[in-house]
């Protein structure tokens, strides 16, 4: 993936540790963690955990950066679609850690289309969440 050079130089100039979104990360890294070591059903864990990891990344980018909200959105589902796709060419497999849990758990290890629809809804939260409180204040 490559990314645009207009996003690392702003990135570059905006470092900024912001502890309500470091809180925010780490909750939902809690949460991601529990669902993966004890939630193996058909709801929570396929859907609500991939609609929770965009928000995760998103989070944790902006716990220390000072960054825009639509370009950082939209990198964190540009990332999550690599991820996606790099399901679909068995990455997993290829790189020979298919007997590792946590790689296969965080990498994943099969293609699905509602996965890429859980991330765009997760962005849509994000975005809409964001914007409402920039609204407000």
């Amino acid at each position: 993936m490559i990314i645009p050079l207009s996003w690392m130089m702003m990135v570059r100039n905006n470092i900024k540790f912001n502890v309500a979104y470091f809180r925010l990360a780490s909750f939902i890294f809690i949460i991601e963690t529990l669902i993966a070591l004890y939630i193996n059903d058909s709801i929570i864990r396929p859907y609500i955990g991939d609609v929770l990891v965009v928000i995760l990344i998103y989070c944790f980018i902006k716990s220390f950066l000072d960054v825009k909200v639509l370009p950082t959105a939209l990198f964190v589902l540009l990332f999550a679609f690599t991820v996606e796709f790099l399901q679909y060419l068995n990455i997993v497999e290829k790189l020979g850690l298919q007997s590792s849990k946590i790689a296969t758990t965080i990498i994943g290890t099969s293609f699905s289309w509602i996965d890429i629809l859980t991330y765009i809804v997760g962005i849509i939260i994000v975005i809409s969440v964001e914007y409402f409180f920039q609204k407000e204040k």
